[in-house]
């Protein structure tokens, strides 16, 4: 119960860095190409994971990389952050998280169908209506769907694929590893994208943003695998998400002056609500998922 409870924490831990990565990271990309600045930030999350593994050791184990699902999980990371932050910045920052809130639908499906979760009839009524309230956010017309939307619709896909992923690390493969890697893999696909493009010139703001932002990423990503690495359910994790929409909306608004209109405000309600109802469900049930095999505390 204790890994259940510590999983839950470094779940909430990961997404406040997240968003605040996030919101940085919208800033820098107003003054350079998105994909140059999710590359660059990339670098320098690089750089803060290699200091970690040099001074824990973890670098003997730099060949536990090869690993097919440390190795694919690291793709994925990279292939769902590069399309999430590019459409980042072409759409409302709030609006752009709450679409991302179906992470946790992805989750719960991958959960039931790969890890066996049991997930009843309640918490699928709730799962429904979250994606209703997605749907009311992103608003899609049959003339006019905003392609950009649906990008990170498709990135959660990808990120809820990744988060599975995580469940069948082996135990022998160091958290600070698996942060390197994600890390490495997101500046490596990311500069090369920026090379074909072209590089543009950043100011010290910008960079000095993205230098923040990498610390952020880089705590970020070890939060993530503690969290993913406890005993505590899939959907359950996938549900503490919910929170970062409503910080985003205050980020939102002070700093872009963004003010979703009625319809998606409504949307975001309903999707909240619907994942505090499954973590209610689950504080009721109170039934961790058992460790796999290989899993370590």
């Amino acid at each position: 119960m204790i890994s259940h409870t510590r999983g839950i924490l470094w779940m909430s831990a990961s997404v406040v860095v997240f968003l605040l990565n996030d919101a940085l990271i919208k800033l820098a990309a107003e003054t350079a190409p998105a994909i140059q600045v999710v590359g660059l930030r990339g670098v320098f999350a690089t750089l803060w994971c290699f200091l970690v593994l040099l001074s824990t050791g973890g670098w003997r184990r730099m060949s536990t990389i090869a690993h097919p699902a440390v190795f694919t999980r690291g793709l994925l990371e990279a292939v769902a952050a590069l399309t999430y932050l590019v459409a980042l910045s072409h759409i409302q920052f709030a609006t752009a998280t709450a679409i991302n809130l179906s992470t946790p639908f992805f989750l719960t499906i991958l959960a039931v169908v790969i890890l066996k979760e049991d997930v009843r009839w309640r918490r699928w009524t709730a799962i429904v209506l979250g994606f209703v309230g997605v749907v009311m956010v992103i608003q899609p017309k049959a003339d006019e769907l905003n392609i950009w939307s649906w990008v990170v619709v498709g990135s959660s896909l990808l990120g809820a694929i990744r988060d599975t992923l995580g469940r069948y690390i082996p135990a022998h493969v160091p958290t600070t590893i698996m942060s390197f890697w994600s890390a490495a893999a997101v500046a490596l696909m990311g500069l090369a994208l920026a090379a074909v493009e072209g590089w543009h010139p950043m100011s010290t703001r910008g960079v000095l943003l993205l230098i923040l932002a990498s610390l952020l990423l880089a705590a970020g990503y070890q939060f993530l695998m503690l969290a993913l690495r406890s005993s505590a359910e899939m959907s359950v994790l996938g549900a503490l998400r919910y929170g970062s929409v409503l910080g985003a909306i205050v980020i939102g608004y002070f700093v872009w002056g963004d003010v979703p209109n009625a319809l998606a405000f409504a949307g975001i309600v309903v999707v909240v609500a619907s994942g505090l109802y499954i973590l209610k469900r689950q504080q009721a049930r109170g039934t961790p998922l058992p460790r796999l095999a290989d899993e370590q505390p």
